[in-house]
């Protein structure tokens, strides 16, 4: 079988990070870079970014919340980021028959994570 080699379309210049993305949302990429070429780049020192978000919990969840992240000597806010990532990938988990699962489940990682793991085992 033959390949037929395709000409690529050139990428634009932009002026701006907003031009470029409402660009890529836009066009498919595929008519501007040959993906057959692509390699994987591993990015280990990169941090998630991170969204604020305003939640609105019971006194009494926050207080237990508070009690158990000072038994483990972690941030109440880094504990409740724990519960909710294990319990995120745990649906994910459980959705996997029906081929809902992402290729990779992102996890929280850092100094908190690792110390509420490490007091949740003794």
């Amino acid at each position: 079988m033959v390949k037929l080699k395709r000409r690529l379309k050139p990428i634009p210049q932009f002026v701006s990070e907003a031009e470029e993305r409402r660009f890529w949302e836009t066009y498919d990429s595929a008519d501007y870079a040959d993906w057959s070429k692509a390699a994987f780049v591993s990015l280990p020192n990169l941090k998630p970014s991170t969204e604020t978000i305003s939640l609105r919990l019971p006194a009494l969840l926050l207080s237990d919340l508070k009690t158990l992240a000072n038994r483990r000597d972690v941030p109440y806010q880094s504990l409740l980021k724990v519960f909710v990532s294990d319990r995120v990938a745990a649906e994910w988990r459980a959705s996997s028959h029906r081929g809902e699962l992402p290729d990779r489940v992102p996890q929280p990682a850092g100094r908190a994570r690792r110390k509420a793991r490490v007091k949740r085992a003794s």
